[in-house]
């Protein structure tokens, strides 16, 4: 398949940063805040919604499709934007390695102490992805 067909997003790989960490708080709270104006909608209407789900080519511990492109070097074991769309509203990164196995992890406090940015966390993420 010719990389010019490809869409230009799937080319991107970002870094997990604060300001990405924002951006998920900032969705899960107008999610939160759409999915009260729907249900009273829904209660009036009887209306179903529809479920966004994950998607099985980007499923932990699967390769990464090749329709990603490759990886910068730079960004082999570092924390990354999650590329699913089901994982836009959750508070997670992903972390691929050299193989580019997909690592999914919470953003949530390791052991309430470390956070997704601590320099030891970051290590043991290094360490457990590590072939």
């Amino acid at each position: 398949m010719d990389p010019l067909f490809w869409p230009s997003e799937a080319n991107r790989f970002r870094r997990f940063t604060p300001e990405s960490l924002a951006a998920i708080e900032e969705r899960i709270a107008n999610k939160k805040k759409e999915q009260v104006k729907v249900k009273e909608k829904t209660k009036e209407q009887g209306v179903e919604e529809d479920k966004l789900t994950p998607q099985l080519d980007l499923k932990i511990c699967k390769t990464l499709p090749s329709l990603y492109g490759d990886i910068p070097e730079e960004l082999v074991g570092e924390p990354l934007e999650d590329f699913d769309p089901y994982y836009s509203d959750h508070k997670t990164f992903m972390v691929l390695n050299k193989r580019r196995t997909i690592f999914r992890f919470t953003a949530a406090p390791a052991l309430f102490i470390f956070g997704p940015f601590n320099p030891v966390r970051k290590k043991a993420i290094k360490i457990l992805i590590h072939s």
